[in-house]
Order: structure tokens, then C-alpha cells, then sequence
């Protein structure tokens, strides 16, 4: 049997037993709002992690104010989802325009973290969970308004568990060119704001030790 990993609360992993369910992540928004950036940090901090990672961005056909969308899958063993997921546990809404695709992939006890200062009505119909953080606000807060993209991502990890904080902000480091390095303080205050507005594992990436 091969053994699988299940995370702690600080986003380590332990080695178990029985294999752990792989978690997609789906992301969604305009060009121009770090989307992509966002995506591969979480993908960085979970091979960091030693988790098995897949993911593949998407775009539409200009570079801003059309769609893009990125596919984060993790998980503790060898992944089995095709890279054009079906089927998705998490979704994290930068911009509510193109979220109608993705709200019918999403399983019934995953999880919607969404942009609420962009939400002009509901969110379509959906049995996930639906997390509403005003992240364009808190961007602004933060002095970092472009990175309402990285607020959501703290806020999904620290919820979820599925990545640790350091391993995030550690992400985040090696994912910025050199010539985007003046931006890594105020990005790393984005996170940190996403992590400060939501209780930690609310809604858990991983079964506890005890489930496994």
C-alpha cells in the first residue's frame, strides 16, 4: 500500500497509510488581476510541502478584461484527475464574471471563496459552501490594491488547511521575477490579510488523523 500524507494545522504532512482524496482548486477572473499568479503559488507551496501537484492555466483572447482561469489539483499520492478537471472541490472567485462553468463542476461539500466587494448579485445556485471576503477592500487596507488575488488565496488556506502559511509566503518569493521583487513586501501583506479575516480550518482540506 502506498503511503499518503495528511497535512497538520500548520500545513506540514504526515505520513499515513491510506490515500488522501485529491483536491481541485479552480480559479477564476479577469486578465490583469493575478490569477495565474495566485494559482502557481498554491501549486509552489504544495510541491514544497511534498504534495503531487498538477495545474494549467487558461486564457481568453485578450490579455485584460477577458476570461482566465487556472487548475490547481493536489494531492498526497499520484494524481489521477485529467488536466481539464471535471469535477471540482474548491473554487476561488477573483471576479464573478465567468464563475458559471466552474459552479457546475463543483461538488456539493466543497468550498467558494469569492471576491465580495465584485459580487453585483448572488452567486448562481450551488451546494458548496460560499465564502465572501471583500478582498478588494482589504487590498486597499494593505496598500497593496492590486493583490485582492493573493488576499482570497490566504484566506482559502488558512480555511482550508491545504497549504501552511510559510510555505505560501515561500511560494510567493520564488514565483516573482527580479524585476517584480518591489512588490513582494506588499504581497506578503496581502496574504497575510486573506489569513487574518478567516478562522483557521473551517472548512478543511484534509481529513483529520483521526478519520484516517
Amino acid at each position: 500500500m502506498s503511503s499518503a500524507q495528511v497535512s497538520t494545522t500548520d500545513g506540514n504532512l504526515q505520513a499515513f497509510g491510506a490515500a488522501l482524496p485529491e483536491r481541485e482548486i479552480m480559479w477564476t477572473g479577469i486578465g490583469g488581476q493575478g490569477v495565474q499568479l495566485a494559482a502557481k503559488i498554491l501549486a509552489l507551496a504544495a510541491t514544497g510541502q511534498g504534495r503531487e501537484v498538477m495545474s494549467l492555466g487558461t486564457y481568453g483572447g485578450t490579455m485584460r478584461g477577458g476570461n482566465t482561469d487556472a487548475a490547481v489539483v493536489i494531492a498526497g499520492d499520484r494524481i489521477l484527475s485529467p488536466p481539464m478537471v471535471s469535477s471540482a472541490w474548491a473554487a476561488v472567485v477573483v471576479h464573478p464574471r465567468y464563475f458559471e462553468p466552474i459552479r457546475q463542476k463543483l461538488r456539493p461539500e466543497g468550498a467558494v471563496f469569492v471576491d465580495a466587494d465584485l459580487l453585483e448579485e448572488p452567486l448562481g445556485e450551488t451546494s458548496a459552501t460560499i465564502y465572501p471576503i471583500e478582498a478588494t477592500r482589504l487590498s486597499r487596507e494593505v496598500d497593496a490594491p492590486k493583490a485582492a488575488a493573493l488576499i482570497l488565496l490566504g484566506a482559502f488556506a488558512h480555511a482550508t488547511g491545504i497549504v501552511g502559511a510559510d510555505a505560501l509566503d515561500a511560494a510567493l518569493a520564488d514565483s516573482l521575477p527580479s524585476y517584480r521583487h518591489q512588490f513582494l513586501e506588499a504581497n506578503r501583506r496581502a496574504l497575510a490579510a486573506g489569513r487574518d479575516v478567516t478562522e483557521a480550518l473551517i472548512h478543511p482540506a484534509w481529513p483529520a488523523e483521526d478519520d484516517i
